[in-house]
């Protein structure tokens, strides 16, 4: 799949200019005159035209409240209604109080809406098509990243590609960030600033073993040969494998080497990009820079994903947490006059739930709801669009009459403290359940929990369908705003419609237009 580089306005039509294309060079006017709309490439195609006319139609009934110079996009990785309420429950319930009537950062936003979260091909979504839709504006495949609904599932050179969020506000001057607590290669930080055929290309090694890798770029290499503007101020998650050379001994952990084939230190690349460009890869290098100085982070704090928030502390490099993480990111990005486009995500509440353990993705959660806490504590609302979501839900479900004050991940109680509730077997259950995953029985039969602490946090919660790895779901996910444009996302809505939201307030055609 040929990586854009760059593109020019022939006859009205956008096109594009593409790395096969010797003696490519970057055009700063793709797609618009000096003081024009901004022609994005995915116009035309029939998932950003739907997008596109809803939201015509809610500016037609609302008119913004008030005008964004920042948007901040959360993801919860996985976080589903059901994920949100029993975080909202261990919060509480960590403070020693009931945790019902307790409320996450972003459950006081003055808009809500749900979100349709299906692939094109696919009822159940994966990351890569649900972030596509919400970077981009446009539907696509399930394990596509950023290219269109025409594209063919691993085959290199197939699809077209589509203009991101991240590469819109560059184009127009905006800076712009990715945070992450998963690899910063994964599906869903990729999405941002990579254009792939499949997910799993997250370096070249990747790529080379593929059948149809052909020349495609990998999605690591990407971050650094961004083309526009002058590429994103900040990137931080794990995955320093995917950055490093397969010669290089990493910093962390001296059994273990980089993954690239190509020879590149991507890490060295970022920091040659300017004298104000700084890598890190442990809290400690994050703490000591001088983020009045510091105009570039690339944070890399683990070789493969970043510990769960129950495990960090653990850590004997040191990890900053995601709240942290964010507060350096609106830190450096704020000093753009213009404004800044951030993406965050909660990332490894998805992976506790696919182990069918929800102490981990609850705490995950809870952290999470720590970040927005922080964004809202540095920005101005009055200029700021704060978009908080999830790109699917999982299978975890709350049941079985517990009384309240009971342990979240307790089980089932009716007084807390009292008797279990059993079921017809005799044996007690849990409050918190999986349609299906690793932890359920080949036979059917179901562990007797009476003498297991469940709220131990190692503990899998049970599942009914025997798989290696639990699945998402297909429900709705809720969309909780607050912030410039807010008012425009309310009611049921298709995924790939929160980028109009967030291009609209932000007025970014308008402004790559004049660029």
């Amino acid at each position: 799949m040929p990586t854009i580089r760059s593109a020019a306005l022939t006859s009205g039509l956008v096109v594009l200019c593409l790395s096969i294309a010797p003696g490519c060079a970057m055009d700063s006017k793709w797609g618009a005159n000096a003081g024009e709309a901004f022609t994005l490439p995915q116009e035309g195609d029939p998932w950003f035209e739907s997008a596109a006319e809803k939201f015509k139609t809610m500016q037609a009934m609302r008119k913004p409240n008030g005008k964004a110079k920042n948007v901040i996009l959360f993801i919860g990785d996985g976080m589903s209604v059901a994920t949100v309420t029993a975080a909202r429950i261990l919060e509480g319930q960590q403070r020693g109080e009931p945790g019902e009537s307790n409320a996450l950062s972003f459950e006081s936003f003055p808009y809500i809406a749900l979100s349709k979260t299906y692939n094109t091909n696919f009822q159940t979504p994966d990351s890569a098509g649900t972030a596509t839709a919400m970077a981009s504006g446009v539907k696509t495949k399930i394990s596509i990243i950023s290219l269109d609904d025409t594209v063919e599932i691993s085959k290199c050179g197939t699809g077209a590609p589509v203009m991101t969020m991240m590469e819109l506000a560059e184009k127009a001057g905006l800076a712009t960030g990715v945070v992450t607590t998963t690899r910063l290669t994964h599906a869903t930080p990729a999405t941002n600033y990579a254009h792939s055929p499949q997910r799993d290309w997250e370096s070249d090694a990747q790529v080379s073993r593929a059948k149809d890798g052909g020349d495609c770029a990998d999605i690591a290499s990407q971050l650094i040969d961004f083309p526009y503007g002058n590429g994103p101020e900040v990137a931080m998650g794990g995955g320093r494998r995917m950055f490093l050379p397969d010669t290089m001994v990493d910093p962390e952990i001296e059994s273990l080497k980089g993954f690239r084939k190509d020879g590149r230190d991507l890490t060295a690349e970022w920091t040659a990009s300017s004298d104000a460009a700084a890598y890190v890869w442990n809290s400690s290098g994050l703490n000591d820079l001088d983020l009045t100085k510091t105009n570039r982070i690339l944070g890399l704090f683990e070789p493969s994903h970043m510990k769960y928030e129950l495990d960090r502390a653990g850590d004997e490099a040191g990890e900053p947490s995601l709240a942290e993480m964010t507060g350096a990111a609106i830190d450096v990005l704020s000093k753009n006059s213009d404004g800044f486009y951030l993406m965050v995500e909660g990332g490894r509440i998805d992976h506790a739930h696919h182990a069918t353990n929800a102490a981990r993705a609850l705490t995950d959660t809870i952290a999470f709801s720590d970040a927005v806490r922080t964004a809202l504590g540095k920005v101005d609302l009055d200029e700021t669009l704060i978009i908080v979501t999830a790109d699917h839900a999982h299978t975890i479900s709350i049941s079985g009459y517990s009384a309240r004050g009971n342990p979240i991940l307790g089980k089932a109680r009716m007084i807390p403290g009292g008797d279990d509730i059993k079921g017809i077997d005799g044996k007690p259950y849990t409050t918190l359940t999986y349609a299906n995953g690793p932890s359920a029985k080949k036979d059917g039969a179901r562990d007797d929990l009476t003498d297991v602490d469940t709220t131990a946090p190692d503990f899998h919660q049970p599942s009914l369908v025997p798989l290696n790895s639990e699945t998402h779901s297909g429900e709705d996910v809720a969309i909780y705003s607050i912030g410039p444009g807010s008012n425009w996302l309310t009611g049921v809505v298709e995924q790939n419609y929160i980028f109009h939201v967030m291009e609209g307030a932000l007025e970014l055609r308008e402004k790559a237009g004049g660029k």
